[in-house]
């Protein structure tokens, strides 16, 4: 077999193979014994046809089995040979093949290209920590939000106010104000203002009692279109928030026995979670600096095949509602070629840094788990008992491994920022 690699860029190659007569015979005498076996000629049993008779009619479609049977075995001895690992299928042109003769393809494909670390020193990645500074807002809100999670509704008979809920009829009207046939949606539940509607639209809804109307102009898609709807109100319910009593501390924690305590636990939940949101961030900018250093090239093959798996998450988590999935493509390309990116630097650096994830590590994460869970603790050894899960767990690992590693690398500017100021923009949002 000969075989010529051409470079086509840093993640295409394209191979021309030549596979002479002498090495391919024996698969060919094969394919056309299984095709004897598979025709039926007056005066002959099957497989019993004289080979030139079979040659004389036959031949081309004995030709084309042979391709069909051995095509992919000539083409991956070659890039086993060459040492090549395609990352798509190819694309195989100029297929030259008759009996007697040579068989010569060529296949273009990509590879994952290879990336170049360079050399990696101090300071040379320039990153951002922040900590975040809450205060007794934080406390307060995060109360409500319990409350809330545990808040009961009644119906209310007197006019809706604001951050009541209306069980409604909603008819849509054409532009002259005629009910529109088929578009009446009953039993539709609606908060009156804040942040639902604008200005406007909420003063026409408060004060609506049940049995009482008015005209709302809502929207109809997600490009801001809207168009005029009859809303009838059919009941107005209030979200009744419970008092802090030991019957709400014992639902929201058996540990609590004061007002005291529970903000004690709520302000720490809270430092936990800005902690978190913290350490993501911080670990982010750590890849992400090295990746703009970098700015390794990849295959378009690789991008492609994780928009494919990732539009899936997207549908799995939509239930079933149908989906532009072009949108959902264009939207997450970005993330796509990042992630690729990453996981090209994260195999080198793997490599550079002679890092690897041990078997204690792996039972210390999982002890970890149990120890934060201990109800739960056969079934999270049952859990990583499965191979598949044990492997992401050690991916996480390895992740965090090489996260840590690449802090040697980096200078770090500590930010501080007040939560107070995070709740301004998310007012402006």
């Amino acid at each position: 077999m000969k075989i010529k690699t051409k470079k086509i860029n840093d993640y295409t190659r394209e191979i021309d193979i030549d596979v002479q007569w002498s090495e391919i015979e024996s698969d060919f005498e094969n394919s056309l014994k299984k095709f004897s076996k598979n025709i039926k000629m007056p005066g002959f049993r099957s497989g019993r046809i004289p080979r030139e008779r079979l040659l004389g009619q036959f031949q081309q479609n004995i030709e084309a089995e042979f391709l069909d049977s051995n095509f992919q075995k000539y083409y991956l001895m070659a890039i086993q040979q060459e040492g090549l690992v395609p990352v798509n299928k190819a694309e195989i042109k100029d297929v030259q093949f008759k009996m007697n003769d040579h068989l010569s393809f060529i296949a273009e494909f990509e590879i994952e290209p290879e990336v170049s670390l360079p050399r990696l020193k101090k300071n040379m990645l320039s990153v951002q920590r922040t900590t975040y500074v809450h205060d007794d807002q934080d406390i307060e809100d995060a109360i409500i939000q319990l409350r809330k999670a545990n808040a009961t509704m009644t119906t209310i008979d007197d006019g809706a106010q604001e951050g009541d809920y209306l069980i409604c009829t909603l008819q849509k009207l054409d532009e002259s104000g005629v009910p529109i046939i088929g578009k009446k949606f009953e039993k539709q539940y609606l908060r009156v203002g804040k942040g639902s509607f604008t200005d406007d639209q909420k003063d026409k809804m408060i004060g609506l009692k049940p049995g009482e109307s008015t005209r709302l102009k809502l929207p109809v898609n997600e490009d801001g279109e809207d168009a005029d709807y009859e809303l009838t109100v059919d009941k107005v319910e209030r979200e009744v928030l419970p008092e802090i009593d030991d019957n709400l501390l014992k639902k929201i924690n058996p540990g609590l026995d004061s007002i005291d305590s529970l903000k004690s636990d709520v302000e720490k939940k809270i430092k936990e979670n800005f902690m978190e949101r913290s350490r993501t961030s911080y670990e982010r900018d750590l890849s992400d600096a090295l990746i703009d250093k970098v700015n390794p090239s990849f295959a378009p093959s690789m991008v492609e095949h994780y928009l494919t798996n990732l539009v899936e998450d997207v549908k799995k988590q939509n239930n079933g509602e149908p989906l532009d999935d072009e949108k959902v493509r264009e939207h997450y390309m970005p993330l796509a070629e990042r992630n690729v990116k990453w996981y090209s630097l994260r195999n080198k650096l793997i490599d550079y840094g002679k890092l690897e994830v041990s078997k204690t590590d792996v039972e210390n994460e999982i002890q970890r788990l149990i120890d934060s869970t201990p109800s739960s603790q056969n079934e999270i050894r049952k859990f990583y008992k499965k191979p598949s899960n044990q492997k992401r767990l050690e991916d996480g690992l390895m992740e965090k491994i090489i996260l840590e590693y690449l802090e040697q690398f980096a200078k770090v500017k500590e930010v501080e920022v007040q939560t107070k100021d995070l709740r301004g923009q998310e007012h402006e949002h």
